[in-house]
This record gives structure tokens, sequence and C-alpha cells, in this order.
């Protein structure tokens, strides 16, 4: 169905970009899987098998923490008017509000010392005393600082650590069940290998920042397989129904516009892109090496998975081919 997409995503295997691959595509009523290559190369060769789970990097911020804040929101527990300040009175600045965190137009900014290396007190304290910059409400500027913050304005309302609120109010309604903050090592795809640091790292987050803040992170940390995303996937797309859905259809149809006040491209949460005929799709990255998107309008989305950074990051080459697969991707679904 998406010859050209599969050809480009099949060529980074064989040209060894990545080391392997998990996708599907959603497409109407259908939905088909693919997996290739190798699960890791370092310290020895193992084959990717279906079912494995990966880190999700900062997919873990659409899926999960923009979806819990919507989920608040609709509750009335938080208005994305809301400043940070009235949740989080240590930040210092009562201009930024929570829609601000949600399109990465905060201008939140500053130099942390040492930061990998700090414990989580200290880097917690640290990231609530930066300070905004000339960009606030102007400029999109990608950070994890904003959906950190949003988690702990969760942890603040629901009183206890952001990724078990993510879980039960989340993942559990969506019987996402192979979805988890805390995973079988075994089951995981190595994000990266660190023979003079952390080893291989599987089964743990690769993010420095998640790594050190643990459960009270939400930007990163989840782990899921292709299947249980593809059935996120079919949640946002009206396909999937349970009893308690954590937001809305109506919540779901906001997010296919613009809501940074400036034509800049992003959602709450999601990024903005087109399809060819100019209609609204919503994407998002993960650092490891992921990407879906989801087409309200066209009934279709896609999930690629991969450990772009295994062994080692950042694999530059992997970006531009990532977008020239997307840009295939949305030629042939037109």
């Amino acid at each position: 169905m998406y010859p050209q997409t599969e050809q480009k995503i099949q060529a980074l295997v064989a040209n060894g970009i990545v080391p392997g691959v998990s996708y599907g595509f959603i497409q109407q009523q259908y939905t088909w899987t693919n997996y290739l290559g190798a699960s890791q190369l370092l310290p020895e060769k193992r084959a990717l098998q279906a079912g494995q789970l990966y880190d999700l990097a900062s997919l873990t911020k659409v899926v999960a923490t923009t979806t819990l804040i919507l989920k608040l929101q609709e509750q009335g527990r938080l208005a994305i008017t809301d400043p940070v300040k009235k949740y989080l009175p240590e930040f210092g600045d009562g201009r930024v509000t929570l829609r601000h965190l949600l399109t990465h137009t905060s201008g939140i900014t500053g130099y942390i010392p040492n930061r990998n290396q700090l414990a989580a007190p200290a880097l917690t304290k640290a990231l609530l005393g930066l300070s905004v910059g000339a960009d606030f409400g102007r400029k999109v500027v990608y950070s994890d600082t904003g959906l950190i913050y949003l988690g702990w304005i969760i942890e603040r309302l629901l009183q206890e650590p952001v990724q078990v609120a993510l879980t039960r109010e989340v993942l559990q309604p969506l019987h996402l069940n192979t979805m988890t903050f805390t995973p079988e090592k075994a089951r995981c795809v190595p994000a990266s290998y660190e023979p003079t640091g952390r080893g291989l790292i599987q089964g743990v987050v690769h993010d420095p920042k998640a790594f050190i803040l643990g459960e009270h992170c939400a930007s990163a940390g989840l782990f899921s397989n292709l299947a249980d995303l593809l059935q996120f996937c079919r949640f946002m797309l009206g396909d999937f129904t349970v009893n308690q859905p954590p937001i809305s259809s109506a919540t779901i149809a906001a997010l296919y516009r613009d809501h940074t006040g400036f034509d800049g491209g992003r959602s709450l949460g999601w990024q903005l892109l087109h399809a060819m005929d100019g209609h609204p799709v919503i994407y998002h990255t993960g650092f490891v090496g992921h990407f879906m998107l989801i087409d309200a309008t066209k009934h279709n989305a896609v999930v690629f998975l991969s450990n772009r950074i295994h062994p080692t990051a950042p694999n530059k080459p992997y970006l531009a081919l990532r977008d020239e697969i997307v840009t295939t991707y949305l030629q042939e679904a037109k």
C-alpha cells in the first residue's frame, strides 16, 4: 500500500543506518506490521523479534503526559490557560502558562552545570530555577523542560509520582498492557551501548534527565511494543472504544489545530504537519529513533520504531532520512 515508504524504511536497515526497525501502518480498517534487522549489534548481534519493547523517549510526552493533562482539563482540575506558578510556585515567571509548556513556546532557557551528574533533588531545583528568555510566546523551541514541569503539576494535583498517575489514568483505561515505565529487561530492544559509561542501556530509560528523575519524570521513560502504539492510534482515530476513555473525541479533534497563537506549527503536545492537500496531521518523534503520525481526515496512521542511537549517538544521517520517509508517506497516503 505504501511501497515507496516501505522501500525507504527497509533501506535504513540494508544500509546500516539503524540496526533494525519495527513499523506498522493503519489505513481505514486495515493494519499491517513488519519487523526487520537486529535488535542490537553490540556487544553481540541479536535478531529483532516481534513484540519487543522500545524505550519510547519523547513519544512519552504525547501518548501519556499530554493525554493526562487534557484529561485533567476535561475534569476541570486544571486549565491550560493557568499560570505554571499556580501549581509550581518555585518557578519564577508568572507569565508562563500550561499552554506555553505544551506548545514549546515558554522561552524557558538556561544552562545547568554538570546536569547529568546531579542527584534528583538538585536537578529538580535547578530545572525550576531556569529563567524565561526573549523567545517567550514568540518562537517554538522544542525542550523536555516544559513536559517535565507538566509532570510535576500532575504530581501536585494527584499527590503521587507522575509515572504512577500516567499508568493508572491513561495506560490502563486504554488496555495498553505492554506499555510500562518498569519493563522486563529481557523483553527490551537496547537503546545504546556505552562501554565506558552505562554499558548496554536496555530496559532502563536512555534519557539522562529521565534516568535521574525516575518515576517523577513525564518527558520520557515509557516503554512499549509496536502493537500497543498502534492500539493508541486506533483510540485516537475513534476505532478503539473503552468504558472510560481518558479524553473525549472533541478533545482529540482539537489537537488538529495550531495552539501557539502565531502559526508556530505546534498543537498541544503534538507537532502539526500537513498532508499533500493541506489538511493537518499530528506527529511526534523520539530521540531513540521513532516517529508517530496520525491522520484523522484520511483515517490513517503510521508508527515507526528503531534504536538509531545503537550502538552510539548521535547518528545524524538518520534524521534526514527519517524526514524523507515521513514526506514519502504523506505523498503516498494522499
